[in-house]
This record gives C-alpha cells, sequence and structure tokens, in this order.
C-alpha cells in the first residue's frame, strides 16, 4: 500500500485545512517545493498534490508552486483542484504531473473523465469527496445527491487509474479514517482505492492496510505536519 504525503496548496502556502473549510486553514510551509522535498528524502515514492483555490475558482491558481514542485522532486506526483477542461487535463501532463484528479467534472461532466482516460491511459483518477455518503463538489461547498458507490461505478468500464476517496467528515480532524466505508467502496469497484481524510498515526495506515480491501494507498496530511505520523517509520511499516 502506498503512503501518499498530502501538500495542499492555498494562497502558495503549503496548508491543511479542518473539514475541507478554506477559513480554517493553517499554514505548515510557506515554501511547497522546500515541503515536497523533504518528504522526498524521507522515501516517498508519491506526492498528494491539491490546489484549494483551484477547487473553488474551477481553474488552476496555485500553478507556480506545483510546478516548483515538480521541478524539484523526481518522484511522480498527483494533482486535484480546478482541473475541468481537457485543455487543463493536457497542460498538467505536459509539464510533468504524473496524474489529474478529477472530481467535480465527474459529476458534472462525466464524459471528460471518459474522454480523458481514453487519451492518457493511467494518468487520470476520480476524485470522490462525501459527507455521509453523499458526493461534495467545488471544494466540498456544494453536497449533491450522488452517492459514493454508484459514482464509483459509473467509472468502472472508464479505464480510470484510480478512485481517491475523501471523508470529509474526517478530513484535517485527526480523529482517524472512515475504515468501513472505504474499504466497503474497495469492495464494491475494481478500480484501485486510495483513502484520504483523517490518516493520523502508523495504527490507521496499519488499519487500512488490513481491512480486507486490497487499497492501492493512503494520503496523510496533517499528521505529517503535526509530527504524529512519522514518514519514515510509516514507510518502513508498510513494506514489512
Amino acid at each position: 500500500m502506498i503512503l501518499y504525503p498530502a501538500i495542499d496548496l492555498k494562497d502558495g502556502q503549503a496548508v491543511r485545512l479542518l473539514r475541507g473549510e478554506m477559513e480554517k486553514a493553517t499554514v505548515f510551509n510557506d515554501d511547497p517545493a522546500a515541503q515536497a522535498r523533504s518528504f522526498v528524502e524521507a522515501g516517498c515514492e508519491w506526492l498528494h498534490l491539491v490546489d484549494l483555490n483551484g477547487a473553488f475558482a474551477g481553474e488552476p491558481v496555485n500553478a507556480a508552486p506545483v510546478e516548483a514542485i515538480l521541478a524539484a522532486c523526481p518522484v511522480p506526483a498527483q494533482l486535484g483542484g480546478g482541473i475541468r477542461d481537457m485543455a487543463t487535463i493536457e497542460r498538467w501532463l505536459d509539464r510533468g504531473l504524473a496524474r489529474v484528479i478529477l472530481g467535480t467534472v465527474a459529476v458534472e461532466n462525466p464524459d471528460l473523465v471518459r474522454e480523458a482516460a481514453r487519451a492518457f491511459p493511467g494518468k487520470v483518477a476520480v476524485g470522490i469527496d462525501a459527507r455521509d455518503g453523499r458526493v461534495a463538489t467545488k471544494g466540498w461547498a456544494e453536497e449533491t445527491d450522488v452517492m459514493v458507490t454508484d459514482l464509483a461505478r459509473s467509472f468502472e468500464d472508464a479505464g480510470v487509474a484510480a478512485i481517491i476517496y475523501t471523508d470529509i467528515n474526517r478530513d484535517g480532524a485527526m480523529q482517524g479514517p472512515n475504515v468501513q466505508a472505504t474499504a466497503e467502496l474497495a469492495r464494491a469497484v475494481e478500480i484501485p482505492v486510495i483513502a484520504s481524510g483523517g490518516v493520523s498515526s502508523l495504527e490507521d495506515l496499519i488499519a487500512l492496510r488490513d481491512c480486507g480491501a486490497d487499497l492501492n494507498g493512503a494520503i496523510s496530511g496533517r499528521a505529517l505536519y503535526d509530527g504524529a505520523l512519522d514518514l519514515r517509520v510509516a514507510l518502513a511499516a508498510l513494506k514489512r
């Protein structure tokens, strides 16, 4: 199972939100590229990047720090937030991004997801962010009546590389991930599932690894910044 250190970008800085609320942002590093390098030096194999401003604006906003991270780090990176048309997808992949994450458009324009997955095999993931099992869009600001499992299953034949499932109520709260819901989703679809939201300890990672479903990986942010989770120790534990 891959551990994806998260770098959430707001106004050019690396921050963490509490349950997706922009006004509850804690700045952890004003040099996101330096933060990314520290994760790489600790041994991570992937980076998970989010353009928070872009998620609300509907277009890339933090392009400069993302490009700085891509230039500074040799490991693959995936990015979500404000990627809602084919031109933006192509631009990011051309700039060296390994994988784009499509969230809002997966609900509003699923045909774009399918088109992109065909055009760029292995480079398109679907981000499904949910409260109480229902999908939220536009930076988690708008809730829908779409159920997580229904949306995931609708892309079974699309060729997407992964589904990144975030339980919004757990995100940044340091209360542990929703292991049961994540496992249920992973068992419901054949697409690889990455867990996100609430991973705050080594025990949380082990619980996800041993949940009975074959998860591709887990994303952790605040716990790595706060020191509740030691990246080197976690990576070593997941390899054992």
